[in-house]
C-alpha cells in the first residue's frame, strides 16, 4: 500500500481494493463496446485510489469488520466504488477543459477519442456514480448529488479566476472546498453510513474528510510546482500555463505584485515562460508559507480523529493525513 492509503494498517488492504477495482470496472460498462472502452480507458492506469479507500476505513471505524459480513461487504465496496466512479468521472471533464494530452502517463480521453466523446464518457460515470449510489439509499443518493453539484460550482469559480493575477488567497480556498475537499468529505461520510456508525463519528468523519481535502489539494498544488514531468505524468508547472494560479504564486504576486512574476502571468505562456515563471515562485521562498498552510489543515484533521476511540481504521486514516506531507520539500 502506498504512504497515504487509510488503509495501510489493513490485514490485506490490497484485497480490499481489488474488490473495488473489479467493481469499478463492472460500472463503467455500456452496451456499446466502443462507450466501454473509453469509459474503462483510464481505470487500468490506476492511481491511489484514496477516495475509495477512505470510504472503506470510515466504514471500518467501529469495533467490528463490517467487510467479514459478506452483505455489507457488497454494500461498503459500492460505496467505495460509487465516489471513485465521481472522481473517474470528473478527470474526463477536467482533461476537456485543459486540453490535456496526458493522464497518469496515458493519452488521455479526450487526446486519443475527441472532446464530445470524453464529456460523454465522462457524463456516462457521472450517471454510474447516482445509480450504484441510489441502491445504498436516499440519503447516500442524495449526498453524493449534491457533492456532484459543490465539484462543478469549485470547478466554476476556478475558471471564473482563469488568468486571474489578482485572485485572493479566499477565492482560492473556496475553489478547492468545491473541486477536491468535497468528495473527501462525501467519501468519510458514505463510508461511515453504510458502516452503521453513529451520527457523532459520521460528522466527526466527514469534518475529517473535509480538512484531509483542503491539505491534500494545497499538497497537489505544490507538487505542481516542484515535482519532475516524469513524477507527474503532465508538464511540471501546468497550472501556471493552465492560468490557474495556486496558493504559492497568488502570495508570491502578492509579495511582488509589481515583479517580474507578474509581468509574466495574465497571459497564455509558452514552455520557456512557463519554466521561468516557475522558477521564479520557486524563489520567492512562497513554497514553504504554503506548505505551512497544509500543515495547519492536516493538524486540524489529525485533531478531529484525536476525540475517536483508537482502531487500525482510525490510525490508518490518522497516518495518511501525516504522510500527505511526506513528499514535499522541507
Amino acid at each position: 500500500m502506498p504512504p497515504l492509503s487509510p488503509l495501510q494498517f489493513r490485514a490485506d488492504p490490497a484485497a480490499d481494493l481489488d474488490r473495488v477495482e473489479a467493481t469499478l470496472r463492472d460500472f463503467a460498462r455500456a452496451d456499446d463496446e466502443f462507450l466501454t472502452e473509453i469509459a474503462t480507458h483510464l481505470i487500468p492506469a490506476g492511481g491511489k485510489r484514496l477516495r475509495p479507500s477512505f470510504v472503506i476505513a470510515a466504514a471500518l471505524v467501529g469495533a467490528e469488520d463490517p467487510l467479514a459480513d459478506e452483505a455489507m461487504s457488497s454494500e461498503i465496496v459500492k460505496a467505495a466504488v460509487s465516489v471513485e466512479l465521481v472522481h473517474l468521472g470528473s478527470l474526463y471533464h477536467d482533461d476537456v477543459m485543459d486540453d490535456a494530452a496526458t493522464r497518469r502517463h496515458l493519452e488521455s480521453v479526450n487526446h486519443r477519442w475527441g472532446n464530445l466523446r470524453a464529456i460523454l464518457a465522462g457524463d456516462l460515470l457521472l450517471a454510474r456514480a447516482s445509480e450504484v449510489a441510489a441502491s445504498l439509499g436516499t440519503e447516500v443518493a442524495a449526498l453524493l448529488a449534491s457533492t456532484i453539484a459543490r465539484l462543478c460550482e469549485g470547478q466554476v469559480r476556478e475558471l471564473q479566476r482563469i488568468y486571474d493575477t489578482t485572485r485572493s488567497e479566499d477565492a482560492y480556498l473556496l475553489a478547492i472546498e468545491g473541486k477536491t475537499a468535497a468528495l473527501y468529505a462525501t467519501s468519510c461520510r458514505i463510508g461511515a453510513l453504510v458502516g452503521g456508525l453513529d451520527r457523532e463519528e459520521v460528522d466527526l468523519l466527514t469534518e475529517f474528510g473535509q480538512l484531509y481535502g483542503m491539505a491534500f489539494q494545497i499538497v497537489d498544488d505544490v507538487l505542481d510546482l516542484v515535482s519532475t514531468e516524469e513524477q507527474l505524468g503532465k508538464p511540471a508547472g501546468n497550472d501556471l500555463r493552465e492560468g490557474v494560479y495556486t496558493l504559492p504564486v497568488i502570495r508570491e504576486l502578492a509579495r511582488d505584485p509589481d515583479g517580474e512574476l507578474a509581468s509574466l502571468l495574465g497571459q497564455v505562456l509558452d514552455d520557456d515562460q512557463r519554466q521561468r515563471a516557475r522558477d521564479l515562485v520557486l524563489r520567492g521562498g512562497r513554497v514553504a508559507d504554503t506548505i505551512d498552510v497544509a500543515l495547519a489543515y492536516t493538524d486540524q484533521a489529525l485533531g478531529v480523529l484525536g476525540s475517536m476511540e483508537a482502531s487500525p481504521a482510525v490510525e490508518g486514516m490518522r497516518a495518511a493525513a501525516k504522510n500527505l506531507l511526506v513528499s514535499l520539500p522541507n
